[in-house]
């Protein structure tokens, strides 16, 4: 059986189902889902690429902010990263890799936890860090994201120790958790027709109208609009969990007033052999499906349970904020030849500038139990802010 008469079924026998339902299956089908199949999505040969597809940099850096985090919170004995969504592991790699070589004591005291449930991608993880689980230095988690990720549901919670201070990463996570879709007319429903998916609507929900009203926007006529309520859970159980650390989000995504000044409306998209098409319904299993993240929503799930969140940033201000130091000395330094050299000033310039990843991607971070004199002064968030604001 196919995922697409996987779902079909599912609809003859329950009537048509919410885009979050289609969302969630063609994604996470523990069989056939689009994250479940033992297949290539990451990289040249995938389907698209993340930053750590890029250059070893993306890592390199977020380890120097990692670490400065580590001294911020005191240099404690231990400090636990959990990664949410790590792919193939290049990024846990790179971080754990170039943290051993340049800061040996925040490694020491480093455990570094990978959340992943798809048997594929958990496999290819232990393959790429076996060094470090032969170690003990990572594990693996099969907690999902709820609601998304590689599983939908799972406790987020207790990986080590909830005295242990942590930092949470999730990058090009939130994108992929299902959404509800409302126009006008109400919230998406998918049906069948023959062997063709259909689109009706039904009355929203008192849910889904408070999202709209609170972080988002009421649809023009032909008009869709995305509401994140499993993002916006899963942000509620992380932000719960955390006794002491940091919060740090990489996605493309929007806030409240950018939607209302016309952006980011209607921006559920499918991404297959890096071809994008606003079609979800071609190739159910086969194409990633992602909808832009709405950063609102998710500060407001953060600050209710005590986190303090910092302004939303773009990706290159975050890693000119964390490289300019040095001039990205983690970039260049094992580069022995000048064309090495222009290599690597490439795939830098694609992580930072506008016309990259750098504009498009927007990074969000939060703390809890961190002093906010502390936590201002991040390389991360030091970006095109005048020397004495650090003081």
């Amino acid at each position: 059986m196919t995922l697409r008469q996987k779902i079909q079924q599912e609809i003859h026998e329950r009537g048509p189902i919410p885009f979050s339902r289609y969302m969630e299956l063609c994604l996470y089908d523990p069989e056939l889902g689009y994250y479940s199949r033992n297949a290539e999505q990451f990289g040249k040969a995938g389907d698209f690429y993340t930053s750590s597809d890029i250059h070893a940099v993306f890592g390199r850096l977020l380890a120097r902010q990692f670490e400065e985090m580590w001294r911020t919170l005191g240099s404690p004995k231990q400090i636990e990263i959990r990664e949410f969504g790590p792919g193939r592991g290049l990024f846990a790699q790179d971080v754990l890799d170039w943290s051993e070589k340049k800061f040996p004591e925040f490694f020491n005291a480093l455990h570094y936890s990978l959340v992943e449930s798809s048997p594929a991608l958990r496999h290819r993880l232990q393959t790429t860090l076996s060094r470090h689980f032969e170690t003990g230095k990572a594990c693996l988690s099969s907690a999902g994201r709820s609601g998304g990720g590689h599983s939908v549901g799972g406790d987020t919670a207790g990986y080590i120790s909830k005295d242990v201070p942590v930092i949470v990463f999730a990058n090009e996570f939130f994108d992929a958790l299902p959404v509800e879709v409302l126009s006008s007319e109400g919230s998406l429903r998918i049906g069948v027709d023959g062997s063709r998916f259909i689109e009706s609507w039904v009355p929203a929900s008192a849910e889904e109208l408070s999202f709209l009203d609170r972080y988002s926007l009421h649809p023009e006529p032909g008009e869709r609009v995305e509401v994140a309520l499993r993002s916006q859970s899963f942000m509620s159980e992380i932000a719960a969990d955390i006794q002491q650390g940091f919060f740090i989000a990489i996605d493309y995504g929007y806030r409240r007033e950018e939607q209302l000044a016309g952006r980011h409306r209607d921006t559920v998209t499918s991404v297959r052999q890096h071809s994008v098409s606003a079609n979800p319904y071609e190739a159910p299993g086969e194409q990633d499906i992602t909808a832009h993240v709405n950063f609102s929503a998710l500060e407001v799930a953060a600050e209710s349970y005590g986190m303090r969140v910092e302004p939303l940033l773009t990706q290159s201000q975050f890693l000119l904020g964390i490289g300019e130091a040095d001039q990205f000395a983690d970039a260049f330094e094992e580069c022995r030849l000048p064309q090495e050299r222009a290599k690597v000033a490439l795939q830098l310039k694609h992580l930072i500038t506008p016309a990259g990843m750098g504009e498009h991607f927007r990074v969000m971070i939060a703390s809890t139990a961190v002093a906010p004199e502390q936590s201002a002064r991040l390389s991360g968030l030091s970006f095109g802010r005048p020397v004495a604001s650090l003081r």
